[in-house]
């Protein structure tokens, strides 16, 4: 591999380095050893990716396996909306979440014993976590109008840990999102948290507030249950590109953030990124640099650097946004691919102490994609000086130099995004920027990016497990005597092991006991037989 001088650097920086002079934004792709052709090779399949995210901007058919729009993009935009119809509910949406979350912060709107919202809990999964947690980190501050707590899992004990870590229950405000409602993870932190709500005499529907499907399991519960209020999710936008819609512009304004600054931020990167020229379009070039380093395959992870502690959750976000989007088993000809792009990462300058040694030294199977913000978020004038002349903040951008300059000189290539600051404006330029690239990548890679078919499976195959605990349950419930994994798995058509996995579950959650019989074996009953 070509590790160019100082002087072909320099020539190539001042060629590769988008700058958007309007906002600051810049995206440097200099220190990715591509040729000169790169942008003539592939023009046929940059061309196809414009045309096919022309389409999808007016409202065609994107994700042809579940026959649906995909419009995310509109979302920040409405007027680009296809129908009427779709710019009048984005538009009424957005007033809506602003007059409810000025209700909550006013005090007009309060909890079952007329205390002021002090907390939020969030309940989601996926998208409908990962984003808002970004956001929340990303501009969260001591002074939050509210305080955001995440249920994010169905672990039990993590949900008992992130209420009781909730100063006041009856000052504290619980917006579920769901988009079917039937999802278990938000569905069990909805239940569990209401059994917790009730058992302080708290009335959980004064509490309440849905983010769903209009007509969904969930939409009728707030209905029936009176909560406070509904908000919309369309089959249109996806859990992983649905942080400006409700989904996160709901838990933002409540924070106090500036949700139109987020959302400018969004259109003007999609401004920027329909720009035709691809040397001047950054989710172009990232895609294509995604494709460049990856053979079109993916063959080389990516590994998200932001050199800012509100960017942390990140690298987390984009692990879903982008590998659920490419990580694909077939291409849209129905061809065995086995397509993806593997992201992971922490924050700089952490990594100067983790595992940025093997970034440099050992297996060359990445690349580095740098994030940094020009400022900080304090004033300048009480910077301290950690050193006569230096500050922090010096220390930071030096390591992140340094570390790439590291990479390069060991054949380590890499990209940097630079924004002018962590703000609302910006952490909408960066989701936008990501967004779009990967609806660019997942045309170059003929692959379709709405759709989840592993997610599915993953949430068939749980069911049918679940499905199994209840017939050993049944099964033992109707026999005097216990059994072993094998008896019990004939007697139900299960499989041995999973039935073996299953009992020794219910005995650790005391639904079952056990007993060893004469040759060693666990033999399973309900507790009392």
């Amino acid at each position: 591999m070509i590790v160019h001088s100082k002087e072909n650097l320099w020539i190539r920086f001042k060629e590769y380095q988008f700058v958007d002079p309007k906002t600051g934004f810049r995206f440097d792709i200099s220190r990715v050893n591509f040729p000169d052709s790169l942008f003539k090779d592939h023009s046929e399949r940059i061309n196809s990716a414009y045309h096919s995210m022309e389409l999808l901007e007016k409202g065609a058919i994107a994700n042809p396996d579940e026959k649906r729009m995909v419009g995310h993009y509109w979302l920040r935009d409405s007027k680009l909306a296809p129908t009427a119809e779709i710019k009048n509910q984005i538009d009424k949406s957005i007033e809506s979440i602003k007059e409810f979350s000025n209700d909550i912060l006013s005090g007009k709107i309060k909890g079952s014993t007329g205390i002021k919202f002090e907390s939020m809990l969030i309940i989601g999964i996926g998208g409908s976590a990962l984003g808002p947690q970004f956001v929340a980190n990303a501009l969260g501050s001591a002074n939050d109008a509210i305080k955001p707590y995440f249920i994010d899992n169905t672990d039990p004990e993590g949900i008992e840990r992130t209420i009781s870590s909730i100063p006041n229950l009856s000052a504290t405000l619980v917006v579920v999102i769901s988009k079917s409602g039937g999802t278990p993870e938000p569905r069990n932190g909805m239940i569990e948290a209401k059994v917790r709500f009730e058992s302080v005499n708290l009335s959980f529907n004064k509490h309440a507030v849905a983010v769903t499907g209009d007509g969904s399991a969930l939409d009728k519960t707030a209905v029936t249950e009176k909560w406070l209020a509904r908000f919309p999710m369309w089959d249109w936008v996806g859990g992983r590109t649905s942080e400006v819609s409700a989904v996160g512009l709901l838990p933002a304004a409540l924070q106090g953030f500036d949700i139109d600054g987020l959302l400018n931020g969004a259109k003007e990167m999609d401004i920027l990124t329909r720009n035709k020229d691809p040397k001047q379009n950054p989710a172009m070039l990232l895609s294509l640099m995604w494709y460049f380093l990856g053979d079109g395959k993916g063959t080389k992870a990516m590994v998200v650097l932001p050199y800012r502690d509100r960017l942390e959750l990140l690298s987390r976000y984009l692990q879903q946004l982008v590998m659920e989007s490419v990580g694909k088993e077939k291409d849209l000809d129905g061809k065995v691919v086995n397509q993806g792009l593997a992201v992971y990462g922490n924050k700089g300058s952490t990594d100067q102490h983790a595992y940025v040694q093997q970034l440099r030294d050992g297996l060359n199977n990445f690349f580095a994609v740098f994030v940094e913000a020009d400022r900080d978020t304090l004033n300048s004038k009480k910077a301290v000086e950690v050193e006569p002349g230096v500050t922090s903040s010096d220390y930071l951008h030096g390591f992140l130099l340094g570390t790439r300059q590291a990479l390069y000189e060991n054949g380590r290539q890499s990209i940097t995004i630079s924004i002018s600051k962590v703000d609302a404006f910006n952490v909408g330029m960066l989701i936008a920027l990501f967004e779009r690239a990967v609806g660019f990548y997942a045309s170059m890679i003929n692959v379709n990016a709405y759709h989840q078919p592993g997610v599915e499976a993953g949430k068939k195959a749980a069911s049918s497990i679940l499905e199994a605990q209840r017939k050993i349950l049944d099964f033992l419930n109707i026999k005097e005597a216990g059994m072993g994994a094998e008896e019990i798995a004939k007697g139900i058509s299960e499989d041995p092991e999973t039935v073996m996995k299953l009992a020794c579950h219910l005995v650790n959650t005391e639904r079952l006991g056990f007993t060893k019989g004469a040759n060693g074996e666990q033999i399973f009953s309900l507790k009392g037989n």
